[in-house]
Protein backbone atom coordinates (compact mmCIF):
# COMPACT_ATOMS: atom_id res chain seq x y z
CA UNK A 1 0.00 0.00 0.00
CA UNK A 2 1.19 3.15 -1.13
CA UNK A 3 0.95 6.29 1.02
CA UNK A 4 1.07 8.82 -1.98
CA UNK A 5 -2.26 9.59 -3.99
CA UNK A 6 -2.68 11.01 -7.55
CA UNK A 7 -2.65 15.19 -6.78
CA UNK A 8 -0.26 15.07 -3.74
CA UNK A 9 2.15 18.14 -3.53
CA UNK A 10 5.65 16.30 -3.46
CA UNK A 11 9.27 17.97 -3.10
CA UNK A 12 12.19 15.47 -4.22
CA UNK A 13 14.90 14.70 -1.75
CA UNK A 14 17.29 13.17 -3.89
CA UNK A 15 18.75 12.90 -7.47
CA UNK A 16 19.14 15.66 -10.28
CA UNK A 17 15.94 17.53 -9.37
CA UNK A 18 16.76 17.52 -5.96
CA UNK A 19 15.01 20.81 -3.97
CA UNK A 20 12.01 20.84 -6.95
CA UNK A 21 8.23 20.83 -6.15
CA UNK A 22 5.70 19.21 -8.29
CA UNK A 23 2.02 17.36 -7.99
CA UNK A 24 1.78 13.52 -9.01
CA UNK A 25 0.33 12.78 -11.95
CA UNK A 26 0.28 9.06 -11.99
CA UNK A 27 1.10 6.02 -9.64
CA UNK A 28 2.58 2.81 -11.29
CA UNK A 29 1.80 0.23 -8.70
CA UNK A 30 3.20 -2.66 -10.01
CA UNK A 31 6.33 -0.78 -11.37
CA UNK A 32 6.47 1.57 -7.69
CA UNK A 33 7.63 4.30 -9.85
CA UNK A 34 5.57 7.68 -9.50
CA UNK A 35 5.21 9.99 -12.47
CA UNK A 36 5.54 14.08 -12.04
CA UNK A 37 5.40 16.40 -14.56
CA UNK A 38 8.76 18.79 -14.83
CA UNK A 39 10.61 16.13 -12.43
CA UNK A 40 13.25 13.35 -14.02
CA UNK A 41 12.42 14.82 -17.41
CA UNK A 42 15.13 13.24 -20.49
CA UNK A 43 14.54 14.51 -24.51
CA UNK A 44 13.78 11.83 -26.54
CA UNK A 45 14.36 11.98 -30.75
CA UNK A 46 12.03 10.79 -32.57
CA UNK A 47 11.22 10.25 -36.55
CA UNK A 48 8.68 11.59 -38.19
CA UNK A 49 6.37 8.77 -38.84
CA UNK A 50 2.20 8.64 -39.42
CA UNK A 51 1.02 11.44 -36.78
CA UNK A 52 4.28 11.70 -35.46
CA UNK A 53 5.88 15.19 -35.50
CA UNK A 54 9.78 14.22 -36.29
CA UNK A 55 11.71 16.20 -33.58
CA UNK A 56 13.21 16.35 -29.97
CA UNK A 57 10.41 15.89 -27.10
CA UNK A 58 11.03 16.62 -23.14
CA UNK A 59 9.63 12.98 -21.62
CA UNK A 60 8.75 12.60 -17.98
CA UNK A 61 10.03 9.66 -16.27
CA UNK A 62 9.19 7.69 -13.92
CA UNK A 63 10.69 8.48 -10.28
CA UNK A 64 10.84 5.76 -7.23
CA UNK A 65 8.68 7.40 -4.13
CA UNK A 66 11.90 6.49 -2.18
CA UNK A 67 12.85 9.85 -3.04
CA UNK A 68 10.11 12.17 -2.63
CA UNK A 69 8.19 13.55 0.16
CA UNK A 70 4.85 15.30 0.93
CA UNK A 71 3.96 18.49 1.21
CA UNK A 72 1.17 19.46 4.02
CA UNK A 73 -1.16 21.43 2.69
CA UNK A 74 -2.27 22.73 6.08
CA UNK A 75 0.87 23.55 7.67
CA UNK A 76 2.64 23.94 3.75
CA UNK A 77 5.76 21.57 5.55
CA UNK A 78 7.58 18.53 4.27
CA UNK A 79 6.12 15.72 6.50
CA UNK A 80 5.45 11.92 6.45
CA UNK A 81 1.70 10.68 6.01
CA UNK A 82 0.70 8.74 9.34
CA UNK A 83 -3.18 7.11 9.03
CA UNK A 84 -5.95 7.35 11.44
CA UNK A 85 -8.89 5.08 12.02
CA UNK A 86 -12.51 6.56 13.01
CA UNK A 87 -15.28 4.24 12.62
CA UNK A 88 -13.86 1.55 10.32
CA UNK A 89 -12.65 4.13 7.68
CA UNK A 90 -8.89 5.10 7.17
CA UNK A 91 -7.59 8.87 7.07
CA UNK A 92 -4.01 9.86 5.89
CA UNK A 93 -2.73 12.36 8.65
CA UNK A 94 0.27 14.67 8.61
CA UNK A 95 2.64 14.06 11.21
CA UNK A 96 4.07 17.45 11.78
CA UNK A 97 0.16 19.05 12.65
CA UNK A 98 -2.24 16.15 13.10
CA UNK A 99 -4.57 17.68 10.61
CA UNK A 100 -6.18 15.11 7.86
CA UNK A 101 -4.77 15.21 4.33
Amino acid sequence: MMKLKIGDNIKVLSGKDKGRDGKIEKILLKKNRLIIPGINVYKKHLKGNQGVKAGIYDIPRPINPSKVIVVCPNCKKTTRIGFLKEKNVFFRVCKKCDKKI
